[in-house]
């Protein structure tokens, strides 16, 4: 493939389906990087915000990847991707030799399905989670968990430069897998950063200087910089909403239950944000997880005092 093919010397036709929280950022960039991004979102006017920055809004999803070679889609969930790649027309309006970069977050087996119906259309899919969240799309500093073909994703590296750092992880679903186990450790590390917060005031010390007190040492990490502020602050206007969380905790269950894995810590933190979002927190930012320990420890406090 030469690097004109690579897409290095011109623009490439891209479609971005799904213009939300972490996708309207994402198309900025490749807007910004030159290429002719055409868009599409259920909700229009997310769709709409992106006409200052040189978006073609279309209609339609299956209207939006007509003449496109590339199509990323940042969707929910996978009922989302495959209601929109097939039941939507996506798929039937694409031309052979098209690419579809998936940079949802859905499960693996899910992600392996999409690619071989399309690759049956001879269209070309890889699954592209990505982590840095709305920060680091607006950036381009995303960590890109690509699996699928590595010529495919090669070929798209001019593309990819544009959102942040790709690696090729392993087949198809791979980048899905690995999405997931990102989101472990996201998921568990919220905790105990929302755990040592508690701790550290009923012993009488202040969270802000505590976290001041540890940045730089072997707790460092980007949840203690990023959610450790939101928690200090108390800024739980959702980057990451609970629901998703809980959505991608609930697909680890199922791929561990698949593999006959005992994930312990994973399981629990899971408990924790399904009951978060079953009180209420759905809509609240992962890192507001702390209100429901907080709040569990009121409860606690109030059963003390009441025994």
């Amino acid at each position: 493939m030469s690097e004109t093919d690579r897409g290095e010397d011109h623009p490439r036709r891209i479609a971005f389906l799904g213009t939300g929280l972490m996708g309207a950022p994402m198309a900025r960039r490749l807007l910004a990087a030159g290429h002719q991004v055409t868009v599409w979102n259920r909700d229009h006017s997310k769709a709409d915000a992106l006409v200052s920055d040189g978006a073609i809004v279309a209609a339609t999803a299956a209207d939006a990847v007509k003449g496109c070679d590339i199509v990323f889609t940042m969707l929910s969930d996978g009922k989302a991707v495959d209601q929109v790649l097939f039941d939507g027309g996506v798929a039937g309006a694409l031309a052979e030799g098209a690419v579809v970069v998936d940079s949802s977050s859905i499960s693996p087996p899910i992600a392996k399905d999409h690619a071989a119906r399309l690759k049956a259309l001879g269209i070309a899919h890889v699954d592209a989670p990505v982590s840095g969240g709305v920060v680091g799309a607006e950036a381009g500093t995303l960590a890109i968990m690509a699996g699928g073909d590595a010529d495919v994703i090669e070929g798209l590296a001019d593309v990819f430069a544009a959102l942040g750092r790709v690696t090729h992880v392993g087949p198809s679903g791979a980048g899905q897998i690995c999405k997931l186990a990102n989101q472990q450790i996201v998921a568990i590390t919220i905790g105990a950063v929302a755990e040592a917060m508690i701790l550290v005031e009923a012993g009488g010390a202040s969270r802000e200087k505590f976290r001041d007190a540890i940045r730089g040492g072997f707790a460092e990490s980007r949840i203690l910089e990023l959610h450790g502020s939101r928690m200090v602050k108390r800024n739980f206007t959702p980057g990451g909403p609970s629901k998703l969380q809980l959505k991608d905790l609930d697909a680890v269950k199922a791929m561990a239950d698949r593999f006959s894995l005992e994930l312990p810590l994973t399981e629990q933190v899971r408990r924790e944000f399904a009951d978060f979002v079953t009180g209420g927190g759905g809509d609240t930012d992962h890192s507001g997880l702390l209100l429901h320990l907080e709040a569990m420890n009121a409860a606690k406090g109030g059963e003390e005092n009441n025994g």
